[in-house]
């Protein structure tokens, strides 16, 4: 008769037991370093308040209706960090024109400018900064009573048409 011997190790000596173990450990790790990047680091959001703003639509419209009735116009350059808005629409003169540029992904970059005309009846702004890429401009008066928004790419080195349009 044979003898037969079995030989019996340890289970940490068996490498199959290690990839038992190791696999599942390996992705509770990555599941919990998902969890805090998630907590830690949310996105951003450009509008927060989606009730507010769709409550806001039928008043938005009936401003940039407002506007188009008026006939209200504006011509906007862009050129080595100097803006310029001509309104060109209509020859009503506006003592101050309010101008928000909202960034289409990153609510940090939006900025608003309230501008006065100078002698010849144009809103001119000079930027420490460069200001480029494409960004959704809204115009309105300081009475808030009409409104003309649209989307552009900046810089812009000849005068783009920024008119009222509803349909997006």
């Amino acid at each position: 008769m044979n003898n037969l011997t079995m030989k019996t190790t340890s289970w940490y000596k068996e490498p199959w037991a290690w990839l038992v173990f190791v696999l599942p450990a390996i992705a509770v790790v990555a599941s919990i370093t998902t969890y805090f990047i998630a907590n830690n680091e949310p996105d951003s959001l450009v509008i927060g308040d989606y009730y507010k703003k769709g409550k806001a639509i039928n008043l938005e419209l009936s401003k940039i209706k407002q506007a188009q009735k008026l006939g209200i116009k504006f011509a906007l350059k862009l050129n080595n960090n100097e803006l310029i808005i001509k309104p060109t629409g209509i020859e009503k003169k506006f003592p101050v024109l309010n101008v928000n540029f909202y960034h289409p992904t990153l609510a940090e970059k939006d900025f608003y400018l309230a501008l006065t005309a100078d002698g010849n009846g144009d809103f001119r702004y000079h930027f420490d900064h460069e200001v480029k890429g494409k960004w959704q401009v809204t115009f309105t008066p300081f009475e808030n009573h009409w409104k003309i928004e649209q989307t552009i790419n900046l810089p812009q080195s000849d005068f783009i048409e920024i008119k009222a349009n509803i349909a997006k």
